[in-house]
């Protein structure tokens, strides 16, 4: 069911713009045919985008919902935990030195880790870390994470200002080429579900999860490490879209319960689905002038989990 309605999505999403187009052109098209001026309006421009979109939102609400299980929380997500933050500083940091391509994602990557190890060896501290200490660690991280954001932006040219202040806003303009997002979706969608199992014993706890032979220490870090990547691999394709992996897998437990092994590809459709119906209200709303992808989520994201949060009182 997911499946066809991110099909759909994705169809609406390629045929909406400032020249719309009817389903039966857009089908033509991406079956083969179609005029000219058509393939290259859909082929070359929407559809990248729209499964740039895709991949985001599905990296963002995985690696969401890997975090809830990891803290056994429902509010941790990668950007309250502060690894949208580095890899943010680490993304920013390559683009004031001029880099692109891949050197822009290796350093958000190198972000993301760098503020995983500090997140995880201030809350470990003299002795072992608990979800809350790991949780409350994480926000101070990020808000630290925050500062070097608006001090790089404060060092920035003048002429450079613009687009990242946009980017950090969330920009799917200029995403690229959306298949690295889309192999590391699959990837990683492949690689947690066989550990859908212990996943659903750790969220229990991790001293039951010990007891019935789960590696508690190593899956942790597999999850963090996992985690990282996504919200790296998401950072570079759209800088930094809040509130998908943290709404995302809080409303598919509500509706699918607590197996991960439901709940994780579940999150890579509905979180791509919804990113793609984002980034069309925001090419389509005041067109043909374009929001930040970002900001149509964070409205609809901010009274949805208050929704959330009122419901699950």
């Amino acid at each position: 069911m997911l499946a066809l309605v991110g099909l759909a999505a994705i169809l609406v999403s390629v045929s909406v713009g400032s020249a719309d187009l009817g389903p039966g052109d857009t089908l033509s098209v991406l079956a083969g045919g179609g005029s000219e001026l058509h393939r290259t309006l859909i082929l070359d421009l929407r559809l990248p985008r729209t499964l740039s979109a895709f991949a985001t939102g599905g990296l963002l609400a995985v690696a969401g919902a890997l975090m809830q299980v990891l803290l056994r929380n429902p509010l941790a997500d990668p950007y309250v935990l502060g690894l949208s933050g580095g890899a943010a500083v680490g993304a920013l940091l390559a683009m004031l030195a001029g880099a692109a391509g891949f050197l822009i994602s290796g350093s958000a990557f190198a972000g993301a880790m760098l503020a995983t190890l500090l997140v995880f060896g201030l809350a470990h501290g003299s002795g072992s870390w608990t979800p809350s200490r790991l949780l409350l660690t994480g926000v101070v991280v990020a808000a630290g994470w925050g500062a070097m954001i608006t001090l790089i932006l404060a060092m920035s040219p003048a002429s450079r200002l613009p687009g990242m202040l946009y980017w950090l806003m969330g920009d799917l303009s200029h995403a690229g080429q959306p298949w690295p997002g889309l192999a590391v979706l699959i990837l990683v969608c492949l690689l947690v579900f066989p550990l859908g199992r212990s996943l659903n014993v750790l969220a229990r706890g991790s001293l039951q999860a010990a007891a019935l032979g789960v590696s508690v220490r190593s899956l942790e870090w597999l999850i963090y490490l996992v985690a990282s990547l996504l919200t790296a691999t998401a950072v570079t394709m759209a800088g930094a879209v809040g509130f998908v992996g943290l709404v995302v897998p809080h409303m598919l437990r509500l509706a699918l319960g607590n197996d991960q092994r439901m709940i994780l590809p579940a999150c890579a459709l509905a979180g791509g689905t919804l990113l793609v119906l984002a980034d069309t209200l925001a090419r389509v709303v005041i067109a043909p002038e374009q929001l930040p992808v970002g900001v149509i989520t964070a409205l609809i994201g901010v009274p949805t989990f208050l929704y959330l949060l009122y419901r699950s009182r």
